[in-house]
């Protein structure tokens, strides 16, 4: 057995040597290295994604580090893109990651291709952007968001982000760092499905939330399509 399939055995054992060495040639783009970012990140790049783009213009504070878990006590001041760019690669050995110290409408510009975007942002007029361009050039991206103890997320292929959500500058509130986890973890399923070639149904808004009692709801919405 060579050392690259040792290394992702128990993956193969899910879909075989031949889907395992296709990811190492896909490409995504993660944009936002917060919280939503740094479990994406280490989620697919442990996965064995070939190549990432992590785009963030912002850098690291002591406020950010509870629940952005690619993060350290002395990693502030640091921008995140290339906090997160050394963490993936010194963990994920088969994994090459670029940072991107810039807003997402500075990287649109540079016109690149991926199989996959995947929104990490903490803000609407970003998501808004990512749709705009992702339904462009007809490009699969996966939306993610949390607040409090809840939080949404969908595949996006046909439906458009800005017909169901308004798009303001509202902040979010409060977080738990399990709930940005959660969340992240559940984008990194749908993507490396995707990516595999294994089914994934699109254009549905998966909302995860805990009722009064603490009980986990998960709703999901079928989304109108372009």
């Amino acid at each position: 057995m060579s050392e690259i399939h040792e290394y992702f055995n128990r993956q193969i054992k899910l879909w075989g040597e031949e889907v395992q060495d296709s990811l190492q040639n896909k490409k995504v783009a993660i944009i936002g290295s917060g919280g939503l970012g740094c479990t994406l990140g280490i989620a697919l790049g442990a996965s064995g994604i070939g190549e990432f783009a992590l785009v963030d213009f912002d850098d690291v504070g002591v406020h950010n580090i509870h629940r952005q878990i690619g993060f350290k006590v002395g990693d502030d001041g640091k921008y995140k893109a290339e906090v997160l760019k050394e963490l993936l690669e010194s963990r994920c050995p088969y994994t090459k990651a670029t940072a991107y110290v810039e807003s997402f409408d500075e990287f649109a510009k540079r016109d690149l291709e991926f199989d996959l975007i995947i929104d990490a942002t903490d803000n609407l007029p970003s998501r808004a952007a990512i749709n705009k361009y992702c339904l462009e050039r007809k490009q699969p991206w996966i939306y993610g968001t949390v607040e409090e103890f809840h939080g949404q997320v969908c595949f996006f292929e046909e439906a458009s982000y800005e017909a169901v959500f308004k798009i303001n500058d509202r902040k979010p509130n409060g977080i738990a760092c399990p709930i940005v986890m959660h969340i992240g973890s559940l984008q990194a399923n749908l993507a490396i499905r995707h990516l595999a070639g294994l089914p994934v149904k699109k254009d549905i808004l998966y909302y995860l939330s805990f009722d009064e009692e603490g009980i986990l709801q998960n709703q999901k919405f079928n989304l109108p399509k372009n």
